[in-house]
C-alpha cells in the first residue's frame, strides 16, 4: 500500500489562510452584510438629538429587519438631491421641495400633529413689540432655509401677494438653517423678526419656555400639509419602502414607536396624497409671478 505523506505545518497553514481569505471574500449568503437602508433627515427640529435618533434608528431597524443609516445634511437642498438621485432610500423632507419635485417623488407617510397632518407657519418678533406683519418692514429678518415652506416660502408668498419681495420689504435677511436657530436669532436680538415652523415654535415653548418667551407671534398662516416622508418614484416598488410605510403607519401602536412619537410630540403617521400639498403649490406659483 502506497504511503501518502502527511501535509506539512506550512502547507496546512497556507491552505487554511487561503481558505479563510476565500470565505471572507465570498461569505455565505446567510452571513453577507446587508446594505443599510438610508433614511434622510433635513435639519429641522430635534434632528441633532442623539437620544431621539438612537430610538428612531432602533425602531426602524427592528421593523425593516436590517441596518438603518440616518443621513443628515445642513440644507434641505442637499437632502433633496440625495433623495432624487437615489443615494438615500427615503427622507423626511418639507412640503416645498415635495411640490417642486412631485413628479419625481412619491409620498410614504405624513406625520399627524394635534389630530391632523397639518401645521402652520409663524411670523415671530421680539416679545412685547405688538405689531402686525406690516410693522416688520425694514427689519433684519431670519429665515430658516430657502427650500423651507414655513421658514421661507409662506412669508415670500405673503409679500408676493402684496407685490413685494423679501429684499424690498426687509432691510436685510439671512438663513439660519434650522427652525430653532430662527427662534434663537429673534430671542437674542440678532434678528428683529423671523419665519418659523409653528410646530417647532409650539413644542419649543414646552421644552425651552424661557427662550420662546422672548418672542411672540405676529401672524399665523393657514393650515398647510405637514412635512412628509417621501421616496424617489423609481424606488416606489422597493419592498423596503413598503416596510417603511408600514412601520410609520403602525408606530403609535408599538411601545418603541410610541416613545419616538412622544419625543417628537406627534400623534403618529397617516396616508396623504399629493393634493394635500396643493396650498403650498399655490404659494410657489405666487412667488414665481413676482420674480
Amino acid at each position: 500500500m502506497e504511503c501518502v505523506e502527511a501535509p506539512t505545518r506550512r502547507a496546512f497553514l497556507q491552505t487554511a489562510l487561503l481558505g479563510g481569505a476565500a470565505s471572507l471574500a465570498f461569505p455565505p449568503p446567510s452571513q453577507a452584510k446587508r446594505e443599510p437602508f438610508e433614511f434622510g433627515l433635513t435639519p429641522v427640529f430635534l434632528s441633532n438629538d442623539l437620544e431621539l435618533l438612537g430610538h428612531l434608528r432602533a425602531y426602524l431597524e427592528a421593523k425593516l429587519g436590517g441596518p438603518v443609516e440616518l443621513v443628515s445634511r445642513r440644507t434641505y437642498q442637499e437632502i433633496t438631491a440625495l433623495l432624487l438621485s437615489g443615494q438615500v432610500h427615503a427622507a423626511w423632507i418639507c412640503g416645498y421641495p415635495f411640490v417642486q419635485f412631485r413628479d419625481e417623488l412619491e409620498l410614504v407617510a405624513t406625520p399627524s400633529w394635534q389630530g391632523a397632518p397639518l401645521y402652520r407657519s409663524y411670523l415671530i418678533t421680539s416679545a412685547g413689540r405688538n405689531v402686525g406683519w406690516e410693522g416688520l418692514r425694514g427689519d433684519i429678518h431670519a429665515f430658516s432655509d430657502p427650500d423651507s415652506n414655513s421658514g421661507f416660502l409662506v412669508t415670500a408668498a405673503l409679500l408676493a401677494e402684496n407685490r413685494l419681495r423679501p429684499d424690498q420689504f426687509f432691510s436685510r435677511h439671512f438663513f439660519t438653517y434650522g427652525h430653532r436657530n430662527v427662534i434663537r436669532a429673534v430671542a437674542s436680538g440678532l434678528a428683529r423678526s423671523g419665519s418659523v415652523d409653528g410646530y417647532v415654535w409650539d413644542v419649543m415653548g414646552q421644552i425651552e419656555p424661557d427662550l420662546v418667551g422672548r418672542t411672540e407671534i405676529v401672524r399665523q398662516s393657514e393650515l398647510l400639509g405637514f412635512p412628509p416622508v417621501a421616496t424617489a418614484r423609481a424606488l416606489g416598488s422597493d419592498k423596503r419602502i413598503a416596510s417603511l410605510r408600514t412601520a410609520l403607519l403602525s408606530m403609535q401602536h408599538d411601545p418603541a414607536g410610541r416613545r419616538v412619537l412622544d419625543m417628537l410630540r406627534l400623534d403618529g403617521f397617516v396616508v396623504t396624497d399629493a393634493s394635500h400639498f396643493d396650498t403650498i403649490a399655490a404659494k410657489v406659483a405666487a412667488v414665481g409671478q413676482i420674480g
